[in-house]
């Protein structure tokens, strides 16, 4: 079952060797790590930026650190100048707090797109299957990972002091386990059309195209969602938490304002990879899904 286990934080300032091996451990195990005293300070002149009218998509608007490129927000000019600001601050900042807090991920941690989430969670109109109040582990349908890592940052920069409310499930092997035997490998040749179709950006691998389909399985399945093991807990506003997402089974049943951080990490990076929802759905499916490497015999959960 998922833990929400508390930490201290700064920004700025390296984390303590006990506290980053406590980081590393929470994470890998599948908790989420809840910061409640690290506050996003947003300045005087973005207050004007925390509307919805300035979507032009339902969910969220994008920052890409790579590019510096803002997308689904119909703010222009100025407007658009001051959100590009606000999220390009706040990737900086998660991005130099994670690798603070995550030495030992340092040289491998890719920092992907940020999101700003001004929306209303409650009551917003979906389609089940992009329905965020139903527990789900993150996968990326046009973004495939390979069976790299998903780690988020999210903070709650509500300024009207509302929390951010999830659910959080169990363990990510045994919410796989249940579903194991509906997971089928993709049709051959599958993954070189959807590229050749430009569905997806890159090839997706066997392991995307499970973790896709467990994603859509567990939204789908009503008596997972309402009696499978599970916790609700409030996020407080001015406070940030820290999850492996693809990991973690999890819901946002109400809140708004929030802005999140995406970074993508090698399995090979992990401190025990046999923890992986790659290595899990491997054991299950007794495969190989990607093309990484299985562990050595060294690296095993046994000599662990």
């Amino acid at each position: 079952m998922t833990t929400i286990t508390k930490l201290d934080g700064d920004w700025t300032a390296p984390a303590t060797a006990s506290t980053a091996k406590e980081a590393v451990e929470s994470l890998e195990r599948g908790d989420v790590l809840f910061f409640p005293a690290l506050s996003f300070a947003i300045e005087a002149h973005e207050a004007g930026l925390f509307s919805p009218a300035i979507l032009s998509s339902a969910k969220n608007a994008s920052y890409d650190p790579s590019t510096n490129r803002v997308g689904g927000t119909t703010t222009e000019g100025a407007e658009l100048e001051r959100l590009r600001g606000l999220m390009a601050r706040f990737s900086d900042r998660a991005d130099a707090f994670v690798r603070n807090l995550l030495p030992s991920y340092r040289g491998n941690l890719q920092r992907a797109r940020a999101s700003f989430r001004p929306a209303e969670i409650a009551g917003r109109a979906s389609s089940w299957r992009k329905d965020d109040t139903r527990l789900h582990v993150d996968s990326f349908p046009a973004s495939p990972v390979q069976g790299r890592r998903i780690l988020r940052l999210f903070a709650n920069v509500n300024p009207s002091g509302k929390a951010r409310s999830w659910r959080v499930g169990d363990d990510f092997e045994r919410v796989a386990g249940r579903f194991a035997g509906r997971l089928a490998r993709p049709m051959p040749g599958a993954a070189i059309v959807l590229r050749l179709l430009r569905v997806t950006k890159t090839r997706r691998s066997a392991y995307d195209a499970l973790m896709l389909q467990l994603h859509d399985l567990m939204k789908g399945d009503a008596d997972f969602q309402a009696h499978s093991p599970q916790t609700p807990f409030d996020f407080p506003a001015g406070s940030t938490w820290i999850a492996f997402t693809d990991q973690v089974s999890h819901a946002a049943n109400a809140g708004q304002y929030q802005l999140e951080q995406t970074f993508l990490l090698p399995v090979t990076a992990m401190s025990d990879e046999s923890r992986s929802p790659l290595r899990i759905l491997e054991r299950l499916k007794g495969r190989r899904l990607t093309s990484t490497p299985w562990p050595s015999p060294r690296s095993s959960p046994d000599d662990r």
